[in-house]
């Protein structure tokens, strides 16, 4: 019933996509915050019983449910009404009911960019398979994006499931008529071409220069891109992933906002690009899709 409801009336489907994209946003600072932190303390874990002379320290229960949401400056819990996407840092005027210490807007910014999105998704897509799968693969590059502007890391945790996901869906739902999912062998290529090609940047620049240009979480993520977005739409991704790239960084260093042997994250530019393509295949790349086909 819900379901045919939706269907038949598209702004209400939009909408619901919007409340539920701020609601998934507020968890999204969660995964961005503490993920990188858990492979922090796995890998500290990890030296520590490769050493025998040191033993590994007592684990802490950290992940991303407990310990509770605080605040960071003076421990006080967050409750659930000081939690509500948007309208509470709003109410709280962007400082900690305790102790009045900023709160970064970054966290309403993340959920407001998490609920547009996901408007965007139901209004292009429409109700159904299609659009669950797009909100999740939106959701998806949020959180990687998020992750690797603070920390330069592509986690593993997200990057692959993303990837034998994108497969998955194309060997269930895959038909090709549609951006999400592509047929099973556009996925399948998609991925094997999209890791291979990077890879091979990867070690050419390196032959070429003795330095390491972006790392292997970049290739994954370009590899889950080629998987749900099909070999054929990897070519547009690089393009506007590198030009935007190229063009931001040089701005930044213009401007002297960035030093030049500060590396500049690719991944976000590459999530950016492979959502564009996703959302506006037919009118952004139509040419080039019918060429490739």
């Amino acid at each position: 019933m819900l379901g045919e409801l939706l269907r038949a009336e598209p702004a209400a489907f939009v909408a619901l996509a919007g409340v539920l994209g701020l609601m998934i946003g507020s968890f999204l600072n969660v995964v961005i915050h503490r993920l990188p932190k858990m492979l922090e303390a796995e890998w500290r874990a990890d030296c520590a019983a490769l050493d025998a002379a040191a033993p590994p320290p007592a684990p802490l229960r950290y992940n991303l449910v407990v310990p509770r949401s605080a605040c960071p400056s003076c421990g006080a819990p967050i409750t659930a009404l000081q939690n509500i996407p948007v309208l509470s840092w709003l109410a709280l005027r962007g400082r900690c009911a305790a102790c009045a210490a900023p709160i970064s807007v970054r966290y309403p910014l993340v959920e407001l960019v998490t609920g547009a999105l996901s408007a965007a998704v139901a209004w292009r897509f429409g109700f159904g398979w299609d659009a669950g799968l797009a909100l999740v693969f939106t959701w998806t590059l949020i959180a990687l994006t998020g992750i690797d502007l603070d920390t330069q890391l592509l986690p593993d945790s997200l990057t692959l499931p993303l990837l034998w996901l994108g497969l998955l869906a194309a060997a269930l739902l895959g038909r090709g008529a549609a951006p999400v999912p592509v047929d099973l062998t556009s996925a399948v290529l998609g991925a094997a071409a999209g890791y291979l090609s990077l890879w091979g940047v990867y070690h050419a620049f390196r032959l070429a220069t003795g330095k390491e240009g972006m790392g292997y979480g970049d290739f994954k993520l370009f590899a889950a891109l080629g998987a749900w977005l099909g070999w054929q739409m990897l070519l547009p991704v690089i393009l506007f992933a590198a030009g935007s790239g190229a063009v931001l960084g040089v701005l930044l260093i213009v401007l002297r906002r960035h030093a030049r042997e500060v590396p500049i994250p690719f991944g976000p530019y590459l999530a950016i690009a492979g959502w564009i393509v996703m959302m506006g295949s037919h009118q952004l790349v139509a040419p080039w899709w019918q060429f490739a086909r």
